[in-house]
């Protein structure tokens, strides 16, 4: 078997660490919707669970909800923090591995991975960071891999997060559980580091979700019907002046994205429509 040991000099610094379980659900169900089929349709696909944290719970579920929708995909835990490594090896077992390093992304035999999820790992870093984090983390990918960045609240109620290729930032998408949401703009406080400076006037991601609040409170009589309801109605309205992935968007969309993703609370748009004013 390959060796494992340590890189001798991880990039990136140590986080907070802190992790609960069932935190990533939302983001796990979605990249397991939409990227399902390309970890099911390789060989030897690899995902990487990228600063997992104090505890090795993130890396487990995720292993658990991939292999829903590609039954022999691998996950691998990476940390910075070698005492975190130790403390989830206990929890090893066929398809989960953890490793020392940081976002050099190491992996035995020089594998190449189809999906790097980082959650909550790059709140601590400057904005001017983001984009060679992004930049390092993509070359690292294999051939139709996926990089998915984002934040979440500690118990996984809101999260945003971007998608990534091997060309760039693709998509931006919001997730909520309903029912705790007053308005769509309460999930601002949970953008990924690349768009949380800049919900200021003058920004697109200040502008999408000043409409989005419109098209919410344009739905209120569909709340008598559910907050569910009410999400598909205000995105329907939103979709109209902005590039929402689903069955209306000019753009195209992934064949599990759309009104089904609607339903679930989420909604995806384009990264160009929301990309900072002078980003790239």
């Amino acid at each position: 078997m390959a060796s494992r040991t340590a890189s001798p000099r991880p990039v990136g610094a140590v986080t907070r660490g802190t992790t609960n379980p069932n935190r990533l659900r939302r983001m796990d169900r979605w990249i397991a919707a939409v990227h399902g089929q390309a970890l099911r349709r390789t060989d030897g696909a690899v995902a990487v669970d990228l600063g997992y944290g104090a505890a090795p719970w993130t890396a487990v579920e995720l292993l658990g909800r991939l292999r829903t929708a590609a039954p022999r995909v691998e996950v691998t835990g990476v940390e910075i923090e070698p005492a975190r490594v130790a403390a989830a090896r206990p929890y090893e077992r066929d398809g989960l591995t953890f490793r020392h390093g940081g976002f050099e992304v190491p992996l035995d035999g020089g594998r190449r991975p189809m999906l790097i999820r980082a959650a909550n790992v790059l709140r601590q870093y400057d904005e001017e960071q983001v984009a060679a984090v992004w930049a390092r983390l993509r070359g690292r990918l294999a051939p139709g891999g996926l990089l998915v960045e984002g934040t979440c609240d500690e118990i996984g109620r809101r999260h945003v997060w971007v998608a990534l290729g091997a060309e760039g930032p693709r998509t931006v998408t919001f997730a909520a559980r309903l029912a705790s949401l007053e308005r769509p703009s309460d999930l601002a406080e949970r953008l990924p580091k690349a768009l949380i400076h800049r919900n200021v006037p003058g920004e697109p991601v200040h502008a999408f979700l000043r409409d989005f609040d419109r098209a919410w409170a344009a739905a209120a009589p569909f709340a008598s019907l559910g907050a569910r309801q009410r999400w598909v109605r205000a995105v329907r309205d939103l979709a109209a002046d902005w590039p929402v992935t689903g069955p209306h968007s000019p753009t195209g969309h992934a064949p599990a994205d759309g009104e089904r993703r609607w339903r679930q609370g989420e909604v995806t748009v384009r990264w160009e429509a929301l990309a900072p004013v002078g980003w790239g």
